[in-house]
Parts: structure tokens; sequence; C-alpha cells
């Protein structure tokens, strides 16, 4: 490099990493100073748009402050550090451009939603304003944007399985990046500032439950010895497929969700190091369906990028008009576990206690939310009933004493049956808020194919929507 480059600010938000990070790894190249820095946008600790809720809860909140923690500590070895403050992005990086009077470029992986577009676009007026460069990349997905076989964008199609198919045929991952084992030094006299702690965001550290499924740290280092523990120490990614639909417990499936939402691990690090375990043990289904799975984490970013904010609205990517009600006791009810509906209650609980819950429970409880309550939906088939006994039994300690798959189905089982077991509906257990008629399929189909004692001989007709059938259809894989 001839000549004093100056300083680049790497604005990182959702890639809190420091292997194939290419905001980092242009800085190197391109600047005497790197300031990789980090921003708590206050908007980010603020109510919901429609309802308020609370945007970070206090699991949200542990992980990320955990992986921004951790970050600075991997940067602080490879002779750097990451600089954290609280305030709106674009507003921290107008003082460091005023303040440092040496900044040459604003460096930023783009995103997708409108939020962080939003912040985008702010950056983009305050370095116009002060004649700063912008370098933007694209970093989030497995495959990037650019090798995408269908531009514009707008040319996405609307069916998962015709963007994969015509990835698998036709596009390449593109290779991680080379990180450098020492990075540039923070410009002169830069503080790099303290990481705020629960209470500065007026919140509790959570206790961490025992029974969770998710008993990880947020980080870098974290979700690296998550791979190399999945893939390398045990095999388990070998089973994967067979496995990824469990409840509970840490191996079933790969976990590697949380650490991807945050940027702590690379999409394209986990492509080769299943690469790299196809040459070294197995190719199978399961290691395919690692990719397979993560081909779907891409298509819904790029299913934003094309339809924009219209994801967020009311009435959906197909403009459906849909009279949704706003019943706040109904949504306590779901929120809180306390629907009566045992499988919804367990995964409920399981999320407010643990801030994780499977990809199967989040298609269950959201089809319950919106479909049969309102705010059709259908229970799973049959076969997943004993699947998912033990899970049940142990999120919703009150229904223990149920036996078998009765767990399920505690309003269709009889007074006596309830009082042996020890609950009583409506009292030690809620009475289910809603029961959809399509439900007593599957009181009717027991597992083994014995019907229900209190079940009507004669059979529901099949529904024509395919409902949570769909996904958990054992002749079906997803497509």
């Amino acid at each position: 490099m001839s000549g004093p480059a100056g300083t680049a600010i790497c604005v990182l938000r959702c890639d809190l990493r420091a292997h194939d990070n290419q905001v980092l790894h242009w800085a190197q190249h391109n600047a005497d100073f790197v300031i990789p820095l980090y921003c708590f946008d206050p908007r980010h600790y603020l109510g919901t748009h429609c309802y308020s809720w609370p945007k970070t809860g206090p699991h949200r909140l542990r992980f990320l402050l955990e992986s921004v923690k951790d970050l600075r500590e991997t940067l602080k070895k490879k002779g750097s550090t990451l600089v954290v403050r609280k305030g709106k992005p674009e507003d921290v990086v107008c003082d460091l451009i005023t303040q440092l009077g040496s900044v040459t470029a604003v460096v930023f992986h783009e995103e997708a939603t409108q939020e962080e577009l939003d912040v985008e676009k702010g950056l983009c007026q305050v370095c116009g304003q002060h004649g700063v460069k912008v370098q933007t990349f694209w970093g989030s997905t497995l495959y990037h944007r650019d090798d995408l076989p269908f531009r514009p964008i707008d040319r996405l199609p609307d069916v998962y399985t015709h963007f994969r198919k015509a990835l698998e045929s036709g596009a390449r991952v593109r290779p991680t990046l080379r990180m450098p084992d020492q990075l540039k030094p923070l410009a002169p006299g830069l503080q790099e500032g303290s990481i705020p702690t629960m209470e500065d965001f007026g919140q509790k550290d959570p206790v961490t439950d025992p029974r969770t499924a998710f008993p990880c740290s947020g980080g870098e280092t974290q979700a690296l010895m998550r791979l190399q523990y999945y893939f390398w120490d045990t095999n388990l990614v070998a089973s994967y497929k067979e496995t990824r639909n469990g409840l509970v417990g840490m191996d079933y499936s790969t976990k590697f969700a949380p650490w991807l939402a945050l940027g702590c691990i690379s999409p394209r690090y986990i492509y080769e190091q299943i690469q790299k375990y196809e040459r070294e043990r197995t190719a199978n289904q399961s290691t395919y369906w690692v990719l397979f799975e993560l081909l779907w984490r891409d298509y819904f970013r790029f299913v934003a990028l094309k339809y924009g904010r219209r994801i967020f609205s009311l009435r959906g990517l197909q403009s459906k008009e849909i009279p949704w009600k706003k019943d706040l006791q109904l949504f306590s009810c779901w929120k809180e576990g306390r629907t009566g509906v045992p499988f919804v209650d367990a995964n409920m609980r399981e999320l407010s206690a643990t801030g994780f819950m499977s990809n199967r429970g989040r298609q269950n409880v959201a089809s319950f939310l919106t479909k049969d309550l309102g705010l059709d939906w259908r229970m799973g088939a049959e076969w997943f009933e004993y699947l998912l006994g033990d899970y049940v039994r142990l999120w919703v300690p009150e229904l223990q004493g149920l036996k078998g798959a009765d767990i399920h189905t505690p309003w269709a089982l009889s007074s006596a049956a309830l009082s042996q077991a020890g609950v009583t509906l409506g009292d030690t257990y809620p009475q289910p808020v809603v029961t959809a008629p399509e439900w007593s399929r599957h009181i009717h189909q027991r597992p083994g194919g014995s019907p229900h004692p209190r079940a009507s001989k004669r059979g529901p007709a099949q529904h024509k929507d395919r409902g949570i059938d769909f996904y958990f259809s054992r002749k079906k894989d997803a497509c």
C-alpha cells in the first residue's frame, strides 16, 4: 500500500465474527488504522411496531452481550479490539468522523430488512456529508446475492423448491476468506468503551433452566466449538436428518441458528466443514440436509430482498384480507403456555424459560396462534404423538400422571382417567382455549390403530388443507 490510507470504521451488526468477515478483510488491506465498531442501538430496546412488546428480551440480550464480549476478546488476540458505543450507528459514526479527522472509509455488510436498511441509509448520508467513502459487502448468506441465477431479484421464485434446484444445479458457494493473524491497530487515542450490562438496559440476567435444549453462550468461540463437537468429536452430523425433529436435549440438531443470526459463524464456513467431513468421514442425506436447511435460511433472506416491507404487512405477500382478532386474553394464554393444549404450552413455556424453541415447535405454535386462535391450524400427525410425549412431561409437569399419548389430549379423557392422573381441568391444568374439529382425527387414530375410548367410531373427513400435517408427514421431506 503506497502512502497513508487513513482510518476505516467497520460497522459490525449481524456479523460478530473474526473469521470469514469481508468487512474486516477489506479494511485490513485498505487502511492504516481499523476501527471494528459495535453500537448498541437504542431502537433495538424499545417496543415493537404494532403492539409494543419488548423488542429484545433478556435471553436474547444476554446472548448478544456474550457475543460482543467474545468478539472483543478475539480481536484483542489479533492486536485490535472491538470499540463499543451506545447510540444509533449513524450518530456514533458521525461523532467518530468528527473526533478523529482521519476517517477515509466506513465499511459494513448490507442487510435485507427495512430497519437495517434505514440504518444503512443514515450511514450513507453521514458519510456523504463528510466526504467519506462507503464500502459495502454482502455476507449473511451461503450463496452470494450476486451469484443467484435470478437477476434482478424480482425474478426470485415464490416456491422454495424452484429456488433450491436452480442454485444446486447452477450456482456456486464462494470460498471463505483467509483472515490475517494480526489486525491493524485502532486510531491513536481512541478508547474502546465499556460493554454494557443487563442492568444498563433495565433487565435482569435470566436464570439458566436445567431443562433447556440450548445451554450455550453467545459468541464466535462457542459457535466454532459447537461445530467441532457436532461434526468432528461426535459424528452427530451424520445422523442429523433422522434426529433433527427432536425436542429434548442438546444433540438432536446442530443448534447453529442463534449464532448464525448474529453472524458469530459463517454459513460458508459451515459449508466448507461439511465438504471436508464428507471427504474424510461420510457423505449421506444427513450431511446434505444441513446444507438444505442453510438454503432455507438463504431463501427467506432473498425473499425479504424481493418483497421489502411487504413481508411485514398484515395482508402478507399474497395480499389476503383475513379478519384477524386482537384478543389479548387469548394472546396471553398462548405466550404464557396456558392454552390447555399441552404441546403448544410446552413449547411456549420452553421459549419463555430458555429463549429457545425447536424449529418444529415454532411451526406448531405459530400455526396454532394464527389458524386456531385466529390471531386454522392442525395438530401434528398421529406418529408424532409418542415422539413428543417426554417433551410435554418435561415442560408441563402437571400432566406427568397421564400415560402415553393421552398427555396430548387431556380434554378427551374421562373424569376417572383424569382423576387417577391427578389432573383437574380448569384447576391444575387449563381447559383448552379452543378445540378445532379436525383434531378429533388425532384422537381417533391413536398409535397402533386403537381408537381412544371416548372417541367416536366414525372418523372425520380428511381436511383439504394440509395444515401442520404438511410439515410433519413421514412421507414429506421439506420442499
